[in-house]
């Protein structure tokens, strides 16, 4: 008779270069990272114990870097995967039992790109204006060809940070703005694919796969059209172009500075508007590090009208605790768009 496999997560951190792991490992109580889909930056929370008042503070600033998977186990495949660098943020102590707590975000998002500015950029093209953004914070542009090549009139950025511009520009253009692994990555939402067009690795989900799961429809708010308007400087008055039902079509509040980009978000709204309304979220018993969102998943096992679904990851929970424990939550939508 076979030995049963028992399932044995494995991670792995190293500050600033140095492989902290087995230092740690006795004393973690629980380790979550949240992966966003959108312009969020990604969160790492470590808690530890410290009961011997050993342990040292890491310094602000400090750079995690980490990895996940499974060492062993049924049912897992065996590895480490990387899931970036994060930049200590918030550190605190609490006793008895005395314990530290560090919390590191994304060490893409630097202060830099939060910090407000204004620009203007005239007769150029999205993936121009991106690829400045990106090089002004010290990031790569990986722009899907597509997006690249839309053709930007003018283009305004008043008093905002990269961040809000960047999820600006997603919003107009239907798209996910996002920054991991040193990169600006601008794709078309739903597509699952990356910035050079490839897709994603699809999951597979069963019901025996996870501890809990709950599905909702939400009801359609019954718009299925767009309006935005423009100045148009030649005739001198507002105009507006209308994409999907006009009858009953939502109306944009801001002004573009002319139709091209006016019809791009009234598209990108249109778009929105008509994707069916249905989420998922998963607790899954054993954690699924290659879990990314924008990632695709298949769902088996639920319900007629669950299963066969085209289905899209927009956050992703990973949490290891002390027992040994590792699952993932995820939080998916229909992937379907018009």
């Amino acid at each position: 008779m076979s030995r049963a496999v028992n399932n044995i997560p494995d991670w792995r951190i190293t500050l600033d270069g140095v492989d902290l792991s087995d230092r740690i490992r006795p004393r973690l109580i629980s380790l979550t990272l949240s992966e966003k889909r959108g312009d969020e930056a990604d969160q790492l929370d470590i808690v530890l114990s410290d009961h011997d008042g050993m342990l040292g503070i890491p310094p602000e600033g400090a750079v995690l870097h980490l990895q996940l998977g499974w060492k062993q186990g049924r049912d897992v495949t065996p590895g480490l995967i990387d899931k970036g660098s994060f930049k200590v943020d918030d550190v605190s102590h609490s006793g008895p039992p005395d314990q530290i707590t560090i919390r590191a975000r994304a060490a893409d998002f630097t202060s830099e790109i939060r910090n407000r500015r204004s620009q203007s950029w005239s007769a150029t093209t999205l993936g121009a204006v991106l690829t400045e953004v990106a090089e002004r914070n010290g990031l790569a542009a990986s722009i899907a060809p597509a997006m690249a090549s839309i053709a930007l009139p003018t283009a305004t950025q008043s008093r905002e940070s990269d961040v809000a511009f960047l999820r600006r520009l997603g919003r107009e253009n239907d798209a996910v703005a996002t920054i991991k692994a040193g990169q600006l990555i601008f794709v078309p939402k739903g597509a699952g694919t990356n910035a050079q067009g490839i897709a994603l690795h699809t999951l597979t989900i069963r019901r025996r796969d996870g501890d809990r799961h709950m599905w909702q429809r939400q009801k359609r708010d019954g718009q299925e059209g767009a309006t935005a308007s423009w100045h148009d400087k030649k005739a001198a008055k507002r105009k507006s172009v209308t994409v999907g039902e006009s009858d009953g079509a939502k109306k944009l509040r801001k002004v573009y500075p002319d139709e091209a980009s006016a019809k791009r978000a009234a598209a990108s709204e249109s778009a929105r508007l008509k994707r069916a309304p249905e989420t998922l979220d998963l607790t899954l018993a054993l954690g699924r590090p290659d879990a990314y969102p924008e990632g695709r998943v298949n769902v088996v096992g639920f319900k007629p009208g669950i299963d066969g679904g085209s289905w899209l990851i927009f956050e992703v929970t990973h949490r290891l605790d002390k027992n040994g424990g590792f699952r993932t939550d995820l939080r998916i939508e229909t992937a379907t768009s018009a």
